[in-house]
């Protein structure tokens, strides 16, 4: 059982401590990037088969939703594990392969390369398959780096997903939520659960966003605590110290 921490008892970062922590990890600790899309990827597939598929992967249909930056990377991870775990996995990108970063890209290429159907968009948002057999949809389209309303692929993704029906599991935050503000862009994913990363992001805990959030979870990346301490003076306690994912408790009147 995935243990719950209150939002009272959890330090929450605004968008410029995320990319501080960020930072901090690469050049300092040297907690590369890949290491953390692994941490990120591997807890996300964990969290959609214990809580939206029973438990077991087996003739499950995943489909995974895919941007061009970390986000899309840490759902990439995901997808490759449910795969390897017996799950049908469809990979659809909301941008061609060669639009994509370098280490997201590296993640695909490993998909392709096991066989799984990748599924990829010019930019003209005509037809997209493969939402009406899925049991779970993991959305990782636009992370923390939101800036305005999704256009263009994306947008038309988010509005696929959201008429689906099936439960949608976010990584981060669900795109089209900024997750600094807790402002809701249109359109904007209502996921059943979201799984941030590190530690919740201030938007997250705003009521506006609650209806998007659905339940909300945290996911170790192997930030060192002592990180929070020396670089944005926050004291963090062993928040994972009984698991890898835990649940935050909403007490919405408790983090205004």
């Amino acid at each position: 059982m995935i243990p719950v921490v209150s939002a009272r008892d959890i330090p929450s970062l605004t968008t410029a401590e995320m990319i501080e922590v960020d930072r901090a990890m690469m050049q300092e600790y040297r907690i590369d990037l890949p290491r953390m899309m692994e941490n990120a990827g591997r807890s996300l597939a964990s969290l959609t088969r214990s809580n939206f598929l029973g438990g077991s992967v087996k003739e499950r249909v995943v489909l995974v939703l895919a941007g061009r930056g970390g986000n899309g990377g840490g759902a990439l991870v995901a997808a490759r594990h449910l795969c390897n775990w017996g799950a049908e996995v469809t990979v659809m990108l909301a941008q061609a392969r060669d639009a994509m970063t370098p280490v997201p890209e590296h993640q695909l290429g490993i998909l392709v390369e096991m066989g799984v159907r990748i599924a990829t968009q010019d930019g003209q948002c005509t037809e997209f398959g493969g939402f009406d057999r899925a049991d779970v949809i993991i959305d990782g389209l636009i992370g923390y780096s939101l800036k305005g309303a999704p256009v263009g692929p994306a947008a038309a993704l988010i509005e696929r997903a959201n008429k689906s029906g099936a439960p949608i599991v976010s990584l981060d935050t669900p795109s089209g939520v900024d997750a600094g503000s807790g402002d809701v862009f249109e359109p904007a994913i209502e996921a059943a659960a979201t799984m941030t990363l590190a530690l919740p992001k201030t938007g997250l805990l705003d009521p506006r966003a609650a209806k998007n959030i659905g339940e909300l979870y945290c996911a170790d990346i192997s930030v060192p605590p002592g990180l929070y301490a020396r670089f944005l003076s926050k004291q963090v306690s062993s928040v994972f110290s009984e698991s890898e994912i835990v649940r935050i408790g909403m007490d919405l009147d408790a983090c205004l």
